[in-house]
C-alpha cells in the first residue's frame, strides 16, 4: 500500500527495494532494471554505503547469477550462489555473499527488472520469503505501472507546454532564426538532453549545416555541417524517419562533430521546412546516460512535426503581413498617380496658358519657374511611385534604387559632405541584377575619385532608367578643380570596361560651372 502512493519512478524503484529487504531481512537488496539487448540499464543497490559503492566501480551488467534470471524470468532461491553453475564471481571490494533470492518483476506483459536480495540473517532464503518477495513483485508491477504512467503524462504535458510557447512566439511576430533557437532549448530541457542542435539543407542540398544549437559546446557546433549520406541527422531529413542510436561515437552510420566526444546517446528526428526541403532536430545526451527509449523518441517526432506547422505557420503570417504592405504600397502609389500627379500636371498647363496674358516680363519669367518647379516635383513623385512599387523586388535582397542611396551615404565620410541623389525610372525592375552591380561600382570609384582629387564642395548622382529605349544613364557631377588633360587610367579606365562589356559608353567633361562630369550608359535588355 506504501508503495502503491508513490507517482515518482525513482522514489518508487527504491521504495521497493528498501521493503523487500525489510519484509525479509535480509542484508542487501537491489533492484536492476532491464533495459535493451537483455542488459541491465539501471541497478539500484540497498545495504551498501556509498563509498562502498563506489570503490567498487561500474555497476552489473547482466552477467552471472544475475543474468540468469534475465534470461529465465522466474523465481531463484540459491543456498550459496558461488555454487551454481552461472556464478560469475565478485569484483574487487565487493562484499562476500552466499545465499541469494531473486523474483521478476513484471509490469503488465512485460518484464521490467528483478528484484535480488542476499544474505538473510539469521539463516538462508525459506519458501515464505519467496512467496513474499513474489507477492511484492506483484505490488510493485502496479506501483511501478503507475509511475510510468503519471511520468509519461507529465512529460507529454511539458512537451505540449513547449510547444505552446513556440506556437505564441512564432505568432507574435518572432524571427525565423530565434524560434529555431526558442525550439533547440525547449527540446533540449524537455528531453533531458545536453545538446540540441537543428540542422537545415544547404548549398546543393548534400549537406546539413547546424542553423542553432544550445547546450554544452553548443557555440562549436554554430555554422558546421555535416553530410547529408553518411550522419544521423542526414538520415533522418533524408528518409523522413527518426534515427537513434545509443553512442554516436560507436556508430559507424554516424557523423561526429569536433569536441562531441563527451556525447553518447543521440536522436536525430525529421524537421520538414517545407515541401522540397526537409531538415532535422539533433539532440544528444553525454556518455553513459541512458539512451532515448522509444517513448521519448515518438515525442521528441511529434514535437519536430508540430514545430515545423509552427514555422510554416509563422512563414505563412509574415508573407500575409508583407502583402499587406505591398498591397498598401501599390494603392499609395495608384493615387499618387491618379490624384496627385494629374493635378500637379494640370496645374503647370494652366501655369503655362496664363503666360500669354502677362504684359511683365520679370512675372513670364517667375511662373515659367514656377511651371520647372512643378516639373521637377512630378519626376521626384513619379521616382517615388517607381520605388513604392518596386520595393518587394521578387528577385530578393535590397534593390537598386536602395543601395545606390547606400552606396551615397557611404560615401559622405570620405567626401566631407552628403552627394545628392536622383533617380528616374523603373530601376528596381528594369536593370538585370549583374548591370545593377556594375552600376553601383561605377558610382562608388566616381565618389571616390571626387574625395581623392577633385577637392569638391558637392556631388550630385542622378540615374535614369528610360522606359524609351534610350537604356541607364548615370551621370555624376562635382565642383570639383576638374580633370584637365591627364590621361584616362586606372578608375576610369575600369569604368570605360565596364560599360564597353554591356555595349555602353563613358563620357567625361568638364562640367559648365568648373568641376567634372561623368556620363556611363549602358542598354537595358528588352522586354
Amino acid at each position: 500500500m506504501d508503495l502503491g502512493r508513490g507517482l515518482e519512478l525513482p522514489q518508487v524503484l527504491q521504495g521497493i527495494v528498501e521493503a523487500a529487504v525489510t519484509l525479509t531481512d535480509a542484508e542487501y537488496g537491489a533492484l536492476g532494471v532491464v533495459g535493451d539487448g537483455q542488459r541491465l540499464s539501471q541497478f539500484l543497490p540497498v545495504g551498501m554505503a556509498d563509498d562502498l559503492v563506489s570503490r567498487i566501480g561500474q555497476s552489473p551488467c547482466g552477467h552471472g547469477i544475475l543474468g540468469e534470471l534475465i534470461r529465465n524470468p522466474e523465481p531463484l532461491r540459491l543456498t550459496d550462489l558461488t555454487r551454481h553453475p552461472s556464478s560469475y564471481g565478485f569484483p574487487e571490494h565487493h562484499p562476500p555473499m552466499r545465499t541469494f533470492l531473486g523474483v521478476p518483476v513484471r509490469v503488465r506483459d512485460e518484464v521490467f527488472g528483478n528484484l535480488y536480495l542476499t544474505e538473510k540473517r539469521g539463516g538462508g532464503f525459506d519458501a515464505d520469503d519467496e512467496k513474499v518477495l513474489t507477492t511484492l513483485s506483484i505490488a510493485a508491477g502496479v506501483a511501478i505501472d503507475n509511475a510510468r504512467m503519471y511520468h509519461e503524462s507529465r512529460r507529454r504535458e511539458r512537451w505540449l507546454e513547449a510547444l505552446g510557447e513556440i506556437t505564441r512566439s512564432l505568432l507574435a511576430g518572432t524571427e525565423v532564426s530565434r524560434a529555431l533557437q526558442l525550439i533547440a532549448r525547449r527540446a533540449m530541457e524537455v528531453a533531458d538532453a545536453d545538446l540540441a542542435a537543428v540542422l537545415l539543407p544547404a548549398g546543393a542540398g548534400d549537406r546539413l549545416v547546424v542553423e542553432v544549437a544550445h547546450g554544452r559546446h553548443a557555440t562549436r557546433l554554430q555554422g558546421l555541417s555535416a553530410p547529408v549520406h553518411g550522419s544521423l541527422a542526414g538520415r533522418a531529413a533524408r528518409t523522413q524517419e527518426p534515427v537513434v542510436t545509443a553512442d554516436i561515437g560507436k556508430e559507424s552510420r554516424a557523423y561526429r562533430f569536433d569536441g562531441e566526444e563527451a556525447y553518447g546517446p543521440t536522436v536525430a528526428v525529421p524537421l520538414p521546412i517545407d515541401t522540397a526541403a526537409c531538415g532535422a532536430l539533433r539532440l544528444s545526451r553525454r556518455a553513459g546516460r541512458p539512451t532515448f527509449d522509444d517513448t521519448e523518441v515518438t515525442l521528441i517526432s511529434g514535437f519536430a512535426d508540430q514545430a515545423a506547422i509552427a514555422l510554416e505557420l509563422g512563414r505563412r503570417r509574415a508573407e500575409s503581413e508583407e502583402l499587406a504592405v505591398l498591397h498598401d504600397r501599390d494603392r499609395i502609389a495608384r493615387d499618387l498617380h491618379d490624384l496627385a500627379i494629374q493635378r500637379l500636371f494640370a496645374t503647370g498647363m494652366t501655369l503655362q496658358s496664363a503666360t500669354r496674358l502677362i504684359d511683365r516680363p520679370d512675372a513670364v519669367e517667375r511662373v515659367s519657374r514656377a511651371v520647372d518647379d512643378l516639373d521637377s516635383t512630378i519626376k521626384i513623385i513619379r521616382s517615388t511611385i517607381f520605388e513604392l512599387r518596386s520595393a518587394g523586388d521578387p528577385r530578393g535582397g535590397p534593390g537598386l534604387r536602395r543601395r545606390m542611396a547606400e552606396t551615397a551615404r557611404l560615401a559622405a565620410q570620405p567626401l566631407g559632405f552628403t552627394p545628392s541623389l536622383r533617380i528616374e525610372g523603373p530601376v528596381d525592375s528594369s536593370v538585370p541584377d549583374e548591370l545593377a552591380d556594375h552600376v553601383l561600382a561605377v558610382a562608388a570609384e566616381a565618389l571616390s575619385n571626387i574625395a581623392r582629387h577633385a577637392s569638391a564642395r558637392r556631388a550630385d548622382i542622378v540615374l535614369v532608367a528610360a522606359d524609351t529605349g534610350e537604356g541607364l544613364a548615370l551621370t555624376v557631377t562635382d565642383d570639383g578643380v576638374g580633370i584637365g588633360a591627364a590621361e584616362h587610367t586606372g578608375g576610369l579606365a575600369n569604368m570605360r570596361s565596364r560599360a564597353e562589356q554591356y555595349g555602353g559608353t563613358l563620357t567625361v567633361e568638364s562640367a559648365p560651372d568648373g568641376g567634372t562630369r561623368i556620363v556611363w550608359r549602358a542598354p537595358l535588355p528588352a522586354d
